[in-house]
């Protein structure tokens, strides 16, 4: 196994609460480059291998029965997925407290349109939008709703 290989494997377990190990020059040499976006769902291992699916990833299991990473071949986290509850978090206690996703478009782009078109029709009876031109971007683009019911925008890298 490469060390490049452990060390992404290494990062894509760490859970949300624990800060990444930094030297002391890390700060100015390594910026923050990205967020990871988490959501509450009823049900982690069901919303781990539905995003999986419909982001064309290979299956994998979470690393906790109440908080996975999904996460792209190349390491790079794309959304975390926390259990309703666990953990105490103010804002991930009840999807009772506030509507799933109401503020929130998961958003993602991805060079495998089609793919992940197929894909999606495959997990959901219908899409929230069918595959259309996107005017602002000149993007190709469709919406559905994941099992919690967020709404989930999956778009194309290259203008259509």
């Amino acid at each position: 196994m490469s060390t490049l290989g452990s060390k992404r494997r290494s990062r894509a377990n760490r859970v949300c609460h624990q800060v990444p190990e930094r030297g002391a020059n890390d700060a100015v040499q390594d910026p923050m480059r990205r967020t990871w976006t988490i959501i509450g769902v009823a049900d982690v291992p069901r919303s781990f291998k539905w995003y999986q699916s419909l982001l064309v990833l290979p299956e994998t299991a979470p690393a906790h029965s109440d908080f996975g990473q999904i996460v792209d071949t190349d390491g790079t986290i794309l959304l975390c997925l926390h259990a309703w509850g666990a953990h105490e978090h103010p804002s991930l206690t009840s999807p009772d407290r506030a509507e799933p996703g109401n503020g929130l478009l998961l958003f993602f782009r991805t060079d495998n349109f089609d793919v992940s078109l197929r894909g999606a029709r495959a997990l959901v009876s219908r899409l929230e939008e069918e595959p259309h031109v996107n005017p602002s971007t000149g993007t190709a683009e469709f919406s559905l709703r994941d099992p919690d019911g967020y709404f989930v925008t999956i778009s194309a890298l290259d203008t259509a």
